[in-house]
């Protein structure tokens, strides 16, 4: 059997956060969650991060192995801008499925014990207060044990949320919770991403939440953002993405910056100004992809 036809591609993300404010205001240390997550499939080449005002930049690794760049400001500003250009190096087959199943799990999930203390940390729901409401919902769900494999069933949830909630941008900060996503059948990307984390968790099923990109026109016409779905922890076969925005499986167009167990914990730009109360006037994002190739400058004719 031949190996699958492997190849690399050079991306470029630039990726521009802007907050105004009305009047000079202090910044307290801020928390940002924009390095892609290396691995056998995606190489980071180069990374900057411009920031106004000037501020300190320490690099750390949080527990969940994300890269978090925390920046300390000394003078205050009406203006914090922060940008990230970045060009990675992706490893896929265009021609191959996003999953190739080598032991599909079925219903219920049974997780190695050297993994439980793990494990149970993406077990646990994060809006208990919430557990009718969205136990109530999955009372309305396929049971998954109906499917070939758990995995079967994780997509076909994707699908069915896609199918039943309108998408809506929302560039405030924080995640709607489970319930006011099922009230108003309606949300963002990280609010979908949330409501799809807990469900499976309350079926037993490990999840959850990433951030970062995704590869789509939109982006590549600079009129993207951050985007954010659902990771989900099989036995043997690891973590695979599923984002409930499109209804279909990730793959290599999903370019992931965190993983955690709470949405609060992959937030790409987070942190707190002192300032007058009506201070905070407006926040902008926006993301634009482009092939390194295309970015570069005309070659001069040859004489």
């Amino acid at each position: 059997m031949n190996p699958p036809a492997v190849t690399d591609h050079l991306l470029r993300i630039r990726h521009r956060t802007c907050y105004r404010y009305a009047y000079p205001v202090n910044f307290e240390p801020h928390r940002l969650v924009l390095r892609p997550r290396e691995g056998h499939d995606l190489r980071v080449e180069n990374l900057s991060l411009n920031i106004f005002p000037d501020a300190t930049i320490v690099w750390t690794r949080d527990i969940f192995g994300n890269s978090i760049a925390h920046a300390t400001f000394p003078n205050t500003a009406t203006e914090l801008i922060v940008e990230s250009d970045v060009t990675v190096r992706r490893f896929f087959d265009p021609a191959s499925p996003p999953h190739l199943v080598h032991s599909p799990s079925t219903y219920p999930l049974a997780y190695d014990t050297l993994e439980h203390g793990i494990v149970t940390g993406y077990l646990t729901p994060v809006y208990t207060e919430e557990a009718d409401a969205i136990r109530s919902w999955i009372s309305t769900l396929p049971h998954p044990g109906t499917f070939p494999s758990t995995e079967s069933f994780v997509i076909r949830l994707a699908g069915i949320i896609f199918e039943s909630f309108a998408y809506q941008r929302r560039e405030q900060k924080g995640v709607q919770t489970p319930d006011t996503t099922l009230s108003l059948k309606s949300g963002s990307c990280r609010d979908f991403a949330t409501l799809m984390m807990e469900a499976l968790r309350h079926l037993g099923i490990a999840a959850r939440f990433a951030s970062g990109y995704l590869d789509c026109p939109a982006t590549r016409a600079a009129r993207g953002s951050t985007h954010a779905w659902t990771e989900v922890y099989f036995p043997r076969l690891g973590w695979r993405g599923f984002d409930p925005t499109t209804g279909k499986s990730c793959d290599h167009r999903h370019i992931v910056t965190g993983t955690s167990h709470h949405p609060r914990g992959v937030m790409p730009v987070s942190g707190r100004f002192f300032g007058p109360a009506n201070a905070f006037v407006s926040l902008t994002v926006g993301v634009e992809f482009s092939s390194p190739e295309a970015d570069l400058p005309p070659a001069n004719p040859t004489p």
